[in-house]
């Protein structure tokens, strides 16, 4: 979203119902997609994008505008989504059940090369086979380009942890890139 966009959140801040039916529908594929990335069960990831969305709307009034919108609504995505996440864990604790990932198809863009959604499943699929902690410091580093110290901020863990998590994470998904595609193609 550009500086533009000010004018629409203003309104939206203001209780004008179409200003915000605009922004939350522009920035649904976009919430989904990273609600997706985060979590195993694709049957959680309707359920907490419209928890993420409740949540942008509702913290509209703290936006102060010093960074890019996206970029202060993806922190709260990421903030409902790991809160989600620990609930979903605590009731399987609590139940004893082991729910593994059922499917991981992503939404395309209408702009993207088909090569590009395969490369972009093909990632998805190595990732969900991380740790969560893992692919959640690969998706807040290389996706949404949070620094370390932001990171460890936002997973309240120590900056040392982040570092390890990152790196323990690239090496893990080089080495499933490595066995499915072969040593050429591992330039990651």
């Amino acid at each position: 979203m550009v500086p533009t966009e000010e004018p629409r959140i203003r309104a939206a801040i203001a209780g004008r119902r179409d200003a915000a039916e605009s922004l939350l529908a522009e920035l649904l594929p976009r919430v989904r997609n990273l609600v997706r990335y985060s979590v195993h069960v694709d049957s959680e990831v309707d359920d907490i994008t419209q928890e993420a969305l409740v949540a942008i709307l509702r913290g509209l009034p703290t936006y102060r505008g010093e960074g890019a919108f996206v970029s202060w609504a993806d922190r709260v995505v990421v903030r409902v989504t790991f809160a989600a996440s620990r609930r979903a864990r605590a009731e399987r604790s609590q139940v004893d059940v082991d729910d593994e990932a059922v499917e991981s198809a992503t939404m395309a863009s209408e702009d993207e090369a088909p090569d590009d959604c395969l490369l972009r499943e093909h990632m998805t699929k190595l990732l969900e086979r991380l740790s969560d902690e893992q692919r959640r410091a690969l998706l807040l580093h290389h996706v949404m380009g949070m620094s370390v110290p932001e990171m460890a901020e936002e997973l309240e863990v120590p900056f040392e942890t982040v570092r390890s998590r990152l790196r323990l994470g690239r090496a893990h998904l080089r080495e499933l890139l490595f066995r499915e595609v072969g040593q050429d193609a591992v330039m990651l």
